[in-house]
């Protein structure tokens, strides 16, 4: 495995009327996420000035940690909860740690 560090910010803006449900949806996401082997930390946020965009803001400490991170069923369901509830598409981006 790398020892660089691979960091995530995620981005999905929810439709209003499916904002709780997405947020719950989220929720049964981080303890599980937490608790994954390579996981670091994983915020989940919305912007302040929009609440409906939720960003999840995640440190693993290599790749492979995060590609198993994305292959768990719990992830899966996650994304296959929110498909019909967003205004957009998903997005992220990668960082690097300076």
């Amino acid at each position: 495995m790398s020892s660089l560090k691979y960091i995530v910010m995620a981005q999905v803006s929810v439709q209003p009327e499916h904002l709780q449900e997405v947020i719950a949806l989220s929720a049964k996401t981080l303890k599980l996420t937490l608790e994954e082997p390579g996981c670091e930390a994983f915020y989940q946020t919305c912007k302040t000035d929009d609440p409906h965009t939720l960003v999840f803001f995640e440190v693993f400490t290599s790749r492979e940690a995060f590609d198993l991170h994305m292959a768990a069923d719990y992830t899966r369901a996650f994304f296959d909860g929110v498909k019909d509830k967003v205004s957009a598409k998903p997005e992220s981006v990668t960082l690097q740690q300076l």
